[in-house]
């Protein structure tokens, strides 16, 4: 069976859509697919309201509040223009019929799809494992993803 990786490093919505109609199209084709969220991609699966367990040091705090939480927060990385662009663009695809990123997800999960985050931004951003959705399957470091990747025909960093 066909392998690939998908390492999601960036947190904006249009680059989280492009990852993902890779993975799920992969995954409708048989493939096998791991999705690595590292960095700001960590805030793709974050949950809407899930909130730590633990109590948080200041600068936790200040990540958790500044960084979006979960994909309905996501902005376009070009023309968000205020949240102006960004609505514009949800509006569009919905007028199209094009499914949201919640529901990528979903179908991703529902596919076979891998859902892996890497601990070192975690750590750094002060992110615990509960305050993210369910489809994360593991949290993972970089030797998870390197062996991942070693045996795929496919690697894309978005």
């Amino acid at each position: 069976m066909p392998k690939a990786t998908i390492v999601i490093f960036s947190g904006d919505l249009d680059k989280a859509l492009s990852a993902f109609v890779i993975a799920t199209g992969a995954a409708a084709m048989g493939w096998e697919v791991t999705m690595v969220f590292t960095f700001w991609g960590i805030n793709i699966v974050r949950d809407e309201k899930k909130k730590a367990p633990l109590k948080k040091d200041f600068t936790s705090k200040m990540f958790e509040f500044l960084m979006p939480r979960g994909a309905k927060q996501l902005r376009l990385s070009k023309m968000h223009m205020f949240g102006i662009g960004t609505a514009m663009m949800k509006k569009r695809m919905k007028v199209k019929n094009v499914q949201g990123l919640r529901e990528f997800i979903k179908d991703a999960k529902e596919l076979g799809v891998k859902f892996l985050v890497c601990n070192l931004p975690m750590d750094i951003m002060g992110l615990q494992k509960e305050e993210f959705i369910d489809e994360v399957d593991d949290i993972c470091n970089v030797s998870t993803y390197l062996k991942e990747a070693k045996d795929a025909e496919l690697n894309l960093f978005i």
